[in-house]
């Protein structure tokens, strides 16, 4: 079937949306090359947390694009494209990691030679934890994810053209080789960029902690922008309230499961009471972290949980839209608790500085661009897809 068959006529975004990409990028590149000249360890941290929001998005989406494929889901193929636009994030994670390479000594105390001579346990960890094997790992991980990206994606737009069901096909082997290697792949992330900021700490489950984030804010980025393009007519007209409640369906399973993962985290630690686990907890019980600990709680789990819990919720435009915000900047909010109160181990006391703007700002402004770039080449809805019709007539 043609695009026209099937009632969706390709439409350009408002340039509008254009101007304010380039604002937000322009605005937080150029404040951010100047934290890193003012304040090189604070810029590189809070430069990492919004690394990391990008690697949610990336990763996160390319989840959702082969987990559609894998599980041979319909409902979801009118809407894949737009994750399938946000997972070409990936690519650029080659080059954006490019600052943390070049600044890892002032992240990671396991960088100076005299922290670790002066630490048994860390002289126990130096043949997973050193410069070299964590570069390798890093970069290795992101070229990995582009590999698959490459191949599932090419798939995907090359079907609009060619109708070739069999490219169905190949997505549906390329994905399922793509769940092992996600789950393996993201907990070094996790392990690497957020556990090892204090390596004295560990966790066993700290890596579906960070996956039931990513996903959930995957999956908060999808919803916002699904109901904002069919709500102007990018989309296509058969787009309904069932599908914007399978949408706030997820998204509120996930709240509950990352609820579930994260309670079990910190029960586990407060159960055992084992210093070199707690550590990481009391360190995020201190002065203003405190606040900010709480605060993760009711953003986080609270609000979102019993915010989704009504059909009304999960049917409403302008509710999914300001939930699908909300889950997002918590998102945030949960990475920046991981990653900031690692700056400073000697007092631990909480200080917001403007740079922790500057860099998610920068995040933003750089996906809102690159989703533009690729609308304007590609259709918004995979229009080849023998999935796509019975996607579009899904009812409840």
């Amino acid at each position: 079937m043609s695009s026209t068959e099937i009632g969706y006529i390709k439409r350009d975004l408002p340039d509008k949306l254009k101007t304010l990409g380039v604002i937000l990028l322009a605005a937080g590149a150029v404040l951010g090359l100047l934290g890193f000249l003012i304040d090189p360890q604070r810029a590189v941290f809070s430069y990492l947390a919004a690394f990391l929001f990008l690697v949610s998005i990336g990763i996160g989406s390319l989840f959702l694009v082969a987990l559609e494929y894998a599980a041979g889901a319909d409902w979801s193929t009118p809407f894949r494209r737009v994750s399938e636009f946000f997972s070409a994030v990936i690519p650029f994670l080659l080059l954006l990691i490019i600052p943390l390479l070049f600044n890892m000594h002032n992240l990671f105390s396991w960088t100076h030679k005299n922290i670790v001579d002066g630490s048994e346990l860390l002289k126990g960890k130096t043949s997973y934890l050193n410069i070299p094997f964590f570069v390798a790992r890093s970069i290795g991980v992101i070229f990995i994810w582009w590999i698959f990206y490459f191949f599932i994606i090419k798939n995907s737009r090359m079907q609009d053209t060619s109708k070739d069901q069999a490219l169905t096909g190949k997505n549906i082997k390329i994905s399922s080789g793509f769940m092992p290697v996600f789950a393996l792949s993201i907990t070094v992330i996790a392990f690497d960029w957020l556990m090892s900021l204090e390596p004295s700490w560990f966790s066993t489950i700290f890596g579906v902690y960070f996956f039931a984030g990513t996903i959930w804010c995957a999956l908060a980025a999808l919803t916002l922008t699904v109901v904002l393009l069919n709500e102007n007519g990018f989309l296509h007209s058969k787009i309904t309230t069932d599908h914007y409640y399978t949408l706030g369906v997820l998204m509120f399973a996930f709240t509950a499961f990352w609820g579930y993962i994260a309670f079990s985290q910190y029960l586990l630690t407060w159960y055992a009471d084992i210093p070199d686990e707690t550590i990481w907890f009391m360190h995020r019980w201190v002065g203003g972290w405190k606040v900010i600990s709480i605060l993760i709680v009711l953003t986080h789990f609270v609000v979102p949980f019993f915010y989704l819990l009504s059909y009304k919720s999960k049917t409403n435009a302008k509710k999914l839209k300001f939930i699908a915000v909300w889950i997002m900047c918590s998102h945030f909010l949960d990475i920046y608790w991981m990653v900031m109160p690692s700056m400073n181990l000697n007092g631990f006391q909480y200080s917001f500085s403007w740079m922790d703007i500057v860099y998610p700002v920068a995040a933003v402004g750089f996906v809102i661009l690159l989703f533009k770039s690729l609308s304007k080449k590609y259709n918004l809805l995979p229009v080849g897809d023998p999935k796509l019709k019975r996607g579009l007539d899904f009812h409840l």
